[in-house]
């Protein structure tokens, strides 16, 4: 085994921002008021302006950000949402808390978002709406067709953004595509509170109804009155407080990302058994992963454990298996093997090269040295 080691991922704090965040948990402990504050009032404006949206509402996961939009945009019992298979199962299990019913679909091979003509082919008039995932950074490229068709239907448009605080497409920030965008901002994500979310929103009586959601279903925060069935999904102020730090970093983060990212490309075009995920021209991606396929017939497990004896920790995949081989989803949905052959086929293939903000050249070489090695092996 090599002493040297190269995690998948890191989270991105300069000591500048340490000894800020020290000072930043004085003033909040001081203060006396840990939750839903002057720090997570600023966090959610400074994220609005970002994603170019009205509101900005921040949660305590993105999983509760997905909870909560379906409960504002009035899902229920009888109602179907369209969600792609390669996704974590936040995206369907919020579906089935809501009382609907996920429509799984299959992905685009060469974007692992959703794809069209599956969901065009599965809306009935049972279905209220789609999740468009968007996938290790790389905005979904058909969201302008997507939107389309939502909007000839009178359907929603959700973006489940967890993976892309900073990417865009056609110079529009994600979480500002459809009617409602929800973030996560869980350890490994690009930007991160330690824990928490952030939904997005222009739409007046979804960010209204967020608010009285995620805390407890009260009017407001400082009333007593229930309005709503609500849950505490609230943020913390020093979970705002970290935000705050990482959103003054991060186009410094997505450019340092995209820089790594151009390294692998440009490497890994001059070896033939694995090739990189192509992002369009049009998309900004903030390579949350970058993404990369074997080819047929390399095993992927013995390929991964090959890097790990040399230090490398390959970042695994991006969903894998697909939601509809995962047992629960078996069993609620009634889904089987062969059922999704795109997302069976590009997903097993699938593995994430180390990718963090401060990674430096010397590690970026040192993990093109070994996949080198290891398939010419």
């Amino acid at each position: 085994m090599s002493e040297r080691r190269i995690p998948p991922v890191k989270p991105y704090f300069p000591s500048k921002d340490i000894d800020q965040l020290k000072a930043d948990l004085e003033v909040i402990l001081r203060s006396g008021m840990l939750t839903s504050w002057t720090y997570m009032k600023k966090f959610e404006d400074l994220y609005a302006k970002s994603c170019q949206v009205k509101h900005a509402i921040a949660v305590s996961s993105g999983t509760s950000a997905l909870e909560i939009t379906l409960r504002c945009l009035d899902v229920k019992k009888g109602d179907e949402v369209l969600v792609p298979t390669n996704t974590f199962t936040s995206t369907a299990a919020a579906v089935f808390f809501a009382g609907a019913k996920p429509v799984l679909t299959d992905i685009d091979s060469e974007s692992l978002c959703i794809d069209v003509e599956s969901v065009q082919k599965n809306i009935t008039r049972k279905t209220k709406g789609i999740i468009a995932v968007h996938i290790g950074g790389l905005v979904c490229p058909e969201m302008r067709i997507l939107k389309e068709t939502c909007e000839s239907r009178g359907l929603f448009l959700v973006e489940d953004a967890a993976h892309a605080h900073g990417s865009s497409i056609d110079r529009q920030p994600a979480g500002s595509l459809g009617n409602v965008g929800c973030f996560s901002f869980y350890p490994t994500k690009v930007m991160t509170t330690g824990e928490g979310g952030m939904i997005t929103t222009n739409i007046e009586g979804v960010a209204d109804k967020a608010r009285v959601l995620r805390d407890q279903g009260k009017e407001n925060f400082h009333s007593s009155r229930i309005v709503e069935l609500g849950y505490n999904w609230r943020m913390s102020e020093i979970g705002a407080a970290t935000g705050l730090l990482q959103l003054k970093r991060l186009s410094e983060m997505v450019e340092s990302r995209n820089k790594l990212a151009s390294y692998y490309d440009r490497e890994l075009s001059q070896v033939s058994e694995i090739e990189p995920l192509k992002v369009p021209s049009n998309i900004v991606s903030n390579y949350y992963k970058h993404v990369a396929f074997l080819d047929r017939g390399i095993d992927r497990e013995a390929f991964k454990a090959e890097l790990k004896k040399s230090g490398v920790s390959c970042g695994g995949e991006v969903y894998w298996p697909p939601l509809h081989l995962q047992p629960v989803y078996k069993r609620l949905l009634g889904t089987k093997d062969g059922d999704f052959p795109v997302a069976e086929g590009v997903c097993s293939r699938m593995v994430c090269l180390p990718m963090y903000t401060q990674m430096t050249q010397n590690e970026a070489e040192y993990v093109i040295e070994k996949v080198r090695s290891v398939l010419q092996s």
